[in-house]
């Protein structure tokens, strides 16, 4: 038998080979910016419908302020990305903002729009580690490369349900991802035995770490835009900034992240297994 079907069987082989390689799908690279940022916003019950929307219309209020677009325009790449997470018990996230960059103001109005849609739901228990490891999955799918990322967390009490919140920190720091929080001390919602009157300390020593880690407390609503906003600047500017300086000289100090904790970051699984008459809301 001839030789040359044989050969013309392997140069149609390469053929096809070579076709298909031209068709495949090429990969696209991550796209930079100067930060990656998942705003994570506790919707659990012990928030009143009123809180929630106040929640909402502070974010909606600090996205588009001056000084926070200001801020964004500032960085090496000029933009950001981010997505708005709501968060309760440990199976509980939605996402309401997918991942969007952020590099004007057209840009912030479409996300306001987003968040602007449909009004907060809300439902039972409070699992921030629940929604430390939900941020950490959006990284991996967000499609965008940050000098920088962060998950900002906001809420009302500590964590119970779900692993525990600092050793989920913890794995999250090592993997160079900087958690700031937001504790929300107003005492105005559905307040219960699973309220701690040291909020911003159990923050600080069981919820931020990483790179720059802060957290800003809130200790009644009418603080919250004001908070929101100047967060959302430290987290984009950076504690080098001049923009860092001048937010520490006009407001009270920025808590940093601690070396050595010193709360019992067990406190919520603890108060809720002694909740004992307690009916099951958070």
């Amino acid at each position: 038998m001839s030789a040359f079907p044989h050969a013309g069987h392997l140069l149609s082989g390469a053929a096809v080979l070579a076709l298909m390689l031209v068709q495949a799908p090429k990969s696209r690279a991550a796209e930079p910016v100067d930060i990656e940022l998942v705003l994570a916003v506790d919707v659990s019950l012990s928030m009143s419908p009123a809180e929630l929307e106040i929640q909402r219309r502070g974010y909606v209020a600090a996205l588009t302020h001056d000084t926070v677009l200001q801020a964004i325009a500032e960085g090496a790449y000029g933009k950001i990305a981010v997505t708005y997470v709501e968060w309760a018990g440990t199976t509980w996230q939605h996402v309401i903002v997918p991942w969007t960059v952020i590099a004007n103001r057209a840009d912030a109005e479409r996300v306001v729009e987003q968040l602007s849609a449909h009004a907060p739901n809300s439902a039972r228990r409070t699992s921030i580690s629940g929604a430390l490891q939900f941020g950490n999955d959006l990284f991996a799918e967000s499609g965008f490369q940050g000098v920088k990322r962060v998950i900002d967390i906001s809420g009302d009490g500590p964590n119970n349900q779900g692993a525990p919140v600092d050793i989920i920190r913890d794995e999250l720091v090592k993997q160079g991802i900087t958690i700031n929080g937001l504790p929300l001390m107003t005492r105005g919602g559905f307040t219960s035995v699973y309220d701690v009157n040291y909020l911003d300390r159990y923050y600080t020593d069981c919820v931020i770490g990483g790179p720059g880690a802060f957290m800003i407390p809130v200790n009644e609503w009418t603080q919250f835009p004001e908070a929101i906003r100047r967060k959302l600047v430290l987290e984009l500017a950076g504690p080098a900034s001049p923009q860092w300086a001048v937010e520490e000289a006009a407001h009270p100090p920025v808590v940093l992240a601690q070396d050595k904790p010193a709360t019992d970051c067990q406190v919520g699984e603890k108060m809720w297994r002694d909740r004992s008459w307690m009916f099951d809301s958070r």
